[in-house]
């Protein structure tokens, strides 16, 4: 679902948004239109109103955990935790985190790769939300999913800022609820 079709139609936070990405051409490979979220980050003011936006959304849904996915969900999720009281897990690539892990492949529309979360940093039946900047495919966030299901975690939503029209309204393929704020440029 996006936000525009949820309560958000012809809010101002959504343009400053998706004015403030920058569309860059053939990155990292021909054809590729990368949606640069540094250039957000950048803009103090599009960067706020982007942590507000899935605050108001998941302040009250007694979300316990913030799942991030490696790199760019880990702009997003730690801000949100804070803000609404849960704690941040990072989904990382793997051999970036020390101990115990469990991880979960999945396909790039360029590639494959892997993620995994730490072993014990979720608990049974704790409410989860997976956080990312993009979803295309799905695959990142079918990975994320499937590592908190492992664990026993209810994974309530995911929320991207940036979703393409092809998956509105799932995670595709695997059915999960997906919330994201615009579509690209």
């Amino acid at each position: 679902m996006f936000a525009a079709e949820n309560g958000l139609k012809g809010d101002p936070r959504l343009e400053s948004i998706s004015q403030a990405i920058r569309v860059v051409p053939h990155f990292p490979k021909q054809g590729i239109m990368f949606q640069d979220i540094t250039t957000l980050l950048l803009d103090h003011k599009a960067f706020k109103d982007t942590i507000d936006i899935f605050v108001e959304r998941y302040r009250d849904m007694h979300i316990s955990v913030v799942a991030g996915n490696e790199a760019r969900g880990f702009l997003f999720g730690p801000s949100i935790a804070l803000r609404i009281g849960a704690k941040f897990v990072p989904l990382r690539k793997p051999r970036k985190l020390p101990g115990e892990v469990i991880s979960e492949k999945y396909d790039l529309e360029y590639g494959t790769d892997c993620l995994e979360l730490h072993v014990g940093a979720v608990q049974p039946g704790e409410r989860a939300i997976v956080i990312d900047d993009l979803v295309a495919t799905g695959g990142t966030l079918k990975a994320a999913i499937k590592l908190l299901e492992r664990v026993g975690a209810e994974v309530v939503e995911c929320a991207c800022v940036i979703g393409v029209p092809d998956v509105k309204g799932q995670c595709s393929p695997i059915g999960k609820p997906l919330y994201v704020l615009i579509e690209p440029r």
